[in-house]
């Protein structure tokens, strides 16, 4: 139905012309997936030989590779989705045609309340949809949410491992140079603790197509003060490396 504004003409057609398990062939990939936004994790489980190549996924970028390592005994599928709601949907839409059906991303954001430290675990319960790709798989909405038995699974890891975290709502833009101080003031007053740019999209794609999402941040660079604080947030090696294995420990605790 055409309105004022194109992006709120959501189309529930369930195929689209370009679809993906039609372009894409199915693989013997494992059911549970890492989505890992820190480059320098995924290039040492590479370097080090604890990988395993899938295949390569192209876009004029050049490469996307899926791996898979073993954990526990059971494969656990990893890949980067690039930076921005588009690439990382379209790339979770391909992992999910390839086979993967449980999802649990990791990540940085930037933190709305200073009192949130680098570091410091947060567990998106619902994301502000203030990007364009959601609007694409789901009904026009204020906020899209993670699948509750991912929810249920992350806060059981981080409970079993004595972590200390928050849960909460973030904001998810397309536009990081326009978070401007209104805009901030606007989503910490509705309950927003971060910002990033793709827990909505990642959201709205798993419920279209019927998988399981969940995701884990960590507080990053600061935007709760007067002026931007970058606080050097992406020389935590530690707590990356950290949060790339609960999720895959929380991947593996899904349950239903």
């Amino acid at each position: 139905m055409r309105r004022e504004y194109p992006i709120l003409e959501f189309d529930p057609t369930r195929e689209a012309i370009i679809e993906p398990s039609r372009l894409i062939p199915r693989l013997d990939v494992p059911e549970h997936c890492v989505i890992c936004f820190f480059q320098d994790v995924l290039t040492e489980l590479v370097e080090s030989g604890r990988a395993t190549h899938i295949i390569d996924g192209r876009s004029e970028m050049g490469r996307h590779p899926l791996y898979e390592i073993e954990v526990d005994g059971r494969r656990v599928a990893f890949f980067h989705p690039g930076v921005g709601a588009p690439l990382a949907a379209g790339l979770l839409e391909e992992t999910i045609a390839r086979g993967c059906r449980t999802f649990i991303a990791c990540g940085g954001a930037g933190v709305l309340n200073s009192d949130i430290a680098v570091g410091h675990i947060v567990v998106p319960n619902a994301a502000v949809r203030d990007e364009g790709v959601s609007y694409h798989y789901i009904p026009p909405s204020r906020e899209a949410r993670p699948s509750p038995h991912a929810l249920a699974a992350i806060e059981r890891v981080l409970e079993r491992h004595k972590l200390p975290y928050v849960v909460g709502k973030t904001w998810t833009t397309d536009a990081f140079y326009r978070e401007t101080p209104g805009k901030v003031n606007m989503r910490r007053e509705e309950g927003c603790l971060t910002v990033e740019m793709e827990a909505a999209a990642f959201f709205a794609v798993a419920q279209f197509r019927g998988v399981t999402f969940g995701q884990l941040l960590y507080g990053g660079d600061d935007l709760g003060g007067e002026a931007w604080d970058d606080r050097d947030w992406v020389s935590h090696s530690s707590v990356r490396e950290k949060l790339f294995w609960l999720a895959a420990e929380a991947c593996l605790e899904v349950e239903g």
